[in-house]
């Protein structure tokens, strides 16, 4: 079994959320969304160190469609992640930065705090940077838990 490595806040700023988000316009490079037009791509670093990407992958059942975050974020569960420590994410035929869906949102608040931080945007001259728990303030499922 693998050493279990934390990574620290300091370290996260290391890995530089730009570069962070360098990589998620590179997965969306590998979109699937012939339906949409619109790629989409994800990077997501884990507090060990490690960064999973994904991209949208869309079904002409709409419902079917997986996002890019949650591509990233399962292939990193599926190998054994389970902190993560910041996210990006990349439109880059959008005309303004586009967050992560409600579901997404959702899903990345089972394996984050709120402090974590979330760039999104079309390029590095149009991105935003905002904490997970401004984009998800209610997370109603953590705050009974800590009552």
């Amino acid at each position: 079994m693998k050493e279990k490595i934390e990574i620290s806040e300091a370290e996260v700023e290391k890995t530089s959320m730009e570069e962070l988000f360098l990589q998620a316009l590179k997965a969306s490079e590998y979109s699937y969304s012939p339906y949409s037009k619109f790629p989409v791509g994800a990077a997501v670093l884990f507090k060990s160190g490690n960064i999973f990407t994904g991209c949208n992958v869309e079904n002409r059942s709409y419902g079917l469609t997986n996002c890019a975050e949650r591509s990233a974020l399962f292939s990193g569960v599926s190998s054994g992640e389970r902190e993560i420590a910041a996210v990006a994410i990349a439109a880059p035929l959008a005309d303004y930065p586009v967050g992560p869906c409600g579901a997404c949102r959702q899903v990345l608040t089972e394996f984050a705090e709120k402090n974590v931080p979330v760039i999104f945007g079309s390029s590095l001259k149009n991105v935003v940077t905002k904490t997970l728990g401004e984009l998800y303030p209610f997370d109603s499922l953590h705050e009974l838990a800590e009552n």
